[in-house]
């Protein structure tokens, strides 16, 4: 339990920035849906999606393989160097490919009107690939507190200007404040693109604030490590982006296979609604942020399956009380979009659910990555992406973006499964199975009957949900006590 209650520690520590930072830039979602139509917060979705899919592809699992290799002491002080360089090399690459083609590049994605699109999108991918593996070795020493202090000024600069050139700019401007001044910082036909401007100087300062990290080492590139990285990293970058298309695909999709005259609208509403699941993807990604060296970390304890069972069976409960405070009280959480985009609120449980499943699959692809077996995640995440690719071709021209919401389901559903089958044949951990798939379904069922009960009222409707909120509490502290004992004593 003290191996535990450190990572739940770590957790909370990475998490601050991430769920502050996620919780204020989900504040901007009422800005931004409120500032634009859905055409516009369309364009925001569908290249925020290509941008997660090119960052994929620009650190190359070389994250994982830092982690993998600092545990060798043959190549503990080579190994984030040779990394290093190698991210410095590709990024620089890639900026210059997106300098030199941006014209190209936007008319194939019909946005021919707006090269800078693409330029300030290789700028935003190429300085994050490369700070990628700053943060990997602050994660790696426990530096936790440098980790939050960087990326709370990161999250702070894209805030304040995002609030600065939607809000306040187009206010001054209107009311004629100093005209000269505005026609300088603020052009109002630039519309979407100061989002991506925001997030420019968000990446600049965090390459600033890591630049410590950066040259304060020996710069020492080591071939021979960099090609076994490399075959270490590879099938993780197929399992990567197989994973990005499982991720963020749904909203390409939804714009090229949707009727022309309401796609962009189409992909606006489904990316404010998926923003609604935000509170379980947040603590996915700060679990993964902390997990990931904990579990390296604890490969060699004795006890390290007894770990990762505990660990799972924590993770599983504390995501299921997620999914069930979110969904009864939809009726409030509804309003951090606007309310053009409520008609999609119907994929939301779906899409929790999912990142649910998500977030099991990140816990049992331990296995794979200390066996040295990553062939195998690649294999599984491909399958689920061939899984998401078929059901959103197949799904959207008929149900429209809930065609999407559920290949998603679908999809990491039937990746966790085959995680879990493979794991248990080349790395068996004893998971508590039954516990875990009581916590879900469970959740789901008070889900369930909170929607079939009948109410009056909207502030009728809050009440019963309450109560039934305090009800599931209720049963699960009456049927899991010794394990709540567990996770908040040193019991």
């Amino acid at each position: 339990m003290a191996s535990i209650k450190k990572l739940a520690g770590q957790t909370i520590i990475y998490g601050m920035p991430t769920i502050l930072g996620r919780l204020l830039n989900y504040l901007l979602v009422p800005l931004q849906t409120y500032v634009f139509a859905t055409a516009q917060y369309g364009i925001i979705g569908e290249m925020y999606a290509w941008m997660s899919l090119l960052l994929v592809i620009l650190t190359y699992g070389m994250e994982t393989a830092f982690f993998r290799f600092s545990q060798i002491d043959e190549y503990q002080k080579k190994s984030y160097s040779t990394a290093l360089i190698s991210l410095l090399s590709t990024s620089l690459l890639f900026l210059l490919i997106c300098l030199i083609f941006d014209n190209g590049i936007a008319s194939l994605m019909n946005y021919g009107d707006n090269p800078e699109y693409i330029r300030w999108m290789g700028l935003i991918v190429s300085l994050d690939a490369f700070t990628s593996i700053s943060f990997a070795r602050l994660r790696l020493q426990m530096r936790s507190v440098k980790f939050a202090i960087v990326k709370f000024a990161n999250i702070g600069v894209n805030i304040l200007l995002n609030l600065f050139y939607l809000a306040l700019c187009p206010y001054l401007y209107n009311i004629g404040f100093a005209p000269d001044i505005m026609k300088v910082i603020y052009d109002p036909s630039v519309g979407v693109g100061y989002v991506f401007i925001a997030n420019v100087a968000a990446s600049m300062i965090t390459l600033l604030l890591l630049l410590p990290e950066i040259f304060k080492i020996k710069w020492n590139f080591d071939f021979i490590l960099w090609k076994k990285m490399m075959r270490y990293a590879l099938p993780l970058l197929v399992l990567g982006l197989a994973g990005i298309v499982n991720e963020t695909m749904d909203r390409v999709l939804i714009k090229y296979l949707s009727p022309s005259d309401i796609a962009q609208s189409q992909v606006g509403i489904y990316s404010a609604c998926y923003k609604i699941s935000i509170m379980m993807t947040i603590f996915i990604q700060a679990f993964k942020y902390a997990a990931e060296p904990f579990f390296f970390s604890k490969s060699k304890d004795k006890d390290a399956k007894d770990t990762y069972s505990q660990v799972m069976t924590f993770f599983v409960l504390i995501c299921s009380v997620m999914f069930i405070g979110i969904m009864l009280y939809i009726d409030i959480v509804k309003y951090f979009v606007g309310p053009e985009y409520h008609v999609g609120l119907k994929v939301v449980p779906v899409l929790l659910l999912a990142n649910l499943f998500l977030g099991i699959f990140y816990n049992l692809s331990i296995w794979y990555k200390l066996t040295d077996k990553t062939k195998y995640g690649a294999y599984i995440t491909l399958i689920g992406a061939v899984i998401t690719l078929t059901l959103n071709f197949v799904l959207i021209p008929i149900i429209g973006y809930y065609g999407s919401a559920w290949a998603t389901f679908v999809c990491y559903f039937v990746m966790m499964v085959l995680s879990y089958i493979l794991g248990q044949k080349h790395y068996r951990v004893e998971y508590k199975t039954g516990r875990m798939i009581y916590y879900i379904l469970f959740a789901v069922a008070i889900y369930l009957v909170s929607t079939f009960i009948p109410a009056p009222s909207k502030s009728i409707h809050l009440l019963v949900n309450t109560a039934l909120l305090l009800i599931y509490f209720s049963v699960l502290f009456l049927t899991e006590r010794k394990i709540l004992k567990q996770m908040f004593t040193n019991s």
